[in-house]
């Protein structure tokens, strides 16, 4: 593993919290850390970043999906804007002249739109999105449909605050071989984060909620709270979840967690964080480094996170 990059610190990921009958033998490690920059107009350029989404276009072209969020101390206007964008590298980012989802008319999401996921479908795309009411404090999981990310057409709620005491939202999905999806979720209760998991016949539901896939362990960095991140899923048979753990004062790190291919068992789970948000001068400033998307390419496997709920970064990982 090579020493960490001033935008973030790596943890030693060579511990692991096994499952006494897993098949397998599986760690993670970090290689490189880089600066992910955008490009657009000043309304979004004047923003905080957060909740990278990326992904590969057929032709080879980056697409990105980015919450916009106001700079902390400023008055609140909405809790998220959602802008989209293409780059050539996966690196630096062009952004469109306007925000492809954005709060409002309707109450699911008039105090902002936040934490995008994109589907890739033949015949165009399926966003997820968490829509905030206009309480700013209350929100519920929605999504999305279009041609092409400048036409997308809000479709409503796609996972209702049913299970828990609020917001459901951060969706993760992939599809398994019997044809049926499995949706991720983070949603709220007994005053922390948890990781929900529901399964649909189709990308857009009906969802039928399952039993929850894992918890916070006692006296770890992932104590309290849990929220989804990315699935690596190159590998059918084992996929893997970056997810995101804190422990009560919320300072969140990025760990990982592997399922069977059906998700219902946890097969392998990381004991030390993979990524950690680099050490701070102040030491009351925003503690956290939050994974996004997970990308296979050419030269590797690049995952994509937030630190400081501010700026974006991305981490070529190897999987030994």
């Amino acid at each position: 593993m090579m020493g960490p990059a001033t935008d973030a610190s790596v943890a030693d990921p060579h511990r692991k919290d096994r499952v006494a009958d897993a098949p397998l033998d599986l760690d993670f490690n970090v290689k490189r850390i880089e600066d992910v920059t955008l490009e657009g107009p000043p309304e979004l350029m004047a923003r905080d970043l957060m909740s990278p989404y990326v992904w590969r276009e057929a032709d080879g072209r980056w697409g990105m999906m980015v919450r916009a969020v106001v700079p902390q101390g400023q008055a609140l206007t909405d809790t998220g804007v959602i802008w989209a964008g293409w780059s050539e590298d996966g690196r630096h980012f062009t952004m469109l002249d306007a925000p492809s989802i954005a709060p409002g008319p309707d109450a699911h999401d008039a105090g902002g739109v936040e934490d995008p996921t994109v589907v890739r479908r033949e015949d165009g795309y399926v966003v997820y999105y968490s829509g905030v009411l206009a309480d700013h404090a209350h929100g519920e999981l929605s999504y999305a449909t279009g041609p092409s990310v400048d036409r997308l057409v809000k479709s409503g709620v796609a996972l209702a605050s049913s299970k828990s005491e609020g917001n459901t939202k951060e969706a993760t999905v992939d599809r398994t071989a019997d044809g049926r999806w499995r949706l991720f979720y983070e949603y709220a209760a007994d005053d922390a984060s948890r990781i929900g998991v529901a399964i649909g016949e189709d990308v857009a539901g009906p969802w039928t909620e399952q039993p929850t896939p894992f918890m916070p362990r006692e006296d770890s960095w992932d104590d309290w709270h849990l929220s989804t991140g990315p699935l690596l899923t190159d590998d059918k048979t084992c996929p893997v979840m970056f997810y995101n753990g804190a422990t009560r004062d919320a300072r969140w790190r990025i760990g990982w967690v592997a399922f069977d291919e059906h998700y219902t068992r946890v097969v392998a789970r990381g004991i030390e964080p993979l990524i950690l948000p680099p050490p701070a001068d102040d030491r009351g400033a925003t503690d956290i480094a939050f994974a996004a998307s997970v990308v296979v390419a050419e030269d590797g496997i690049w995952l994509y996170y937030s630190l400081e709920d501010r700026r974006l970064s991305r981490a070529l990982i190897r999987r030994s």
